[in-house]
């Protein structure tokens, strides 16, 4: 597959900062799955809606940075800088990696996310 059909880190983390889900949701493959750390997967549209729709939730808003960002075949791995605006009214920084891989089609089949939200809930 070429990498214009790959769906872009920066359309990616777009939607994920405008909290727009279902554009998010679109973006996936019908059986695709996210895992965040070491969580339950998340497979499906539905269970990929309401886990980001929960997640949400929790949160005021968010930023992604991307600090770097390799392609490989249908592989892309993301290094961020993510800004979480807490509930409270504060804002933290923590560092993240987003690993996610693309069927034929160019839709999102394997999303993965790795960060510490420690300082998020704090």
């Amino acid at each position: 597959m070429g990498a214009t059909t790959r769906p872009l880190a920066r359309n990616v983390f777009a939607l994920t900062d405008a909290m727009d889900v279902e554009n998010l949701v679109s973006l996936f493959a019908t059986d695709g799955r996210v895992v965040f750390g070491n969580g339950q997967p998340m497979v499906g549209a539905d269970e990929i809606r309401k886990g980001t729709y929960a997640f949400y939730d929790t949160i005021a808003s968010l930023h992604h940075d991307i600090v770097k960002e390799w392609n490989v075949d249908d592989d892309t791995i993301i290094e961020l800088k993510v800004t979480y605006g807490r509930k409270d009214g504060l804002q933290v920084t923590v560092p993240c990696t987003t690993i996610f891989h693309t069927d034929s089609a160019g839709k999102i089949d394997d999303y993965r996310v790795y960060f510490d939200v420690t300082p998020i809930y704090a």
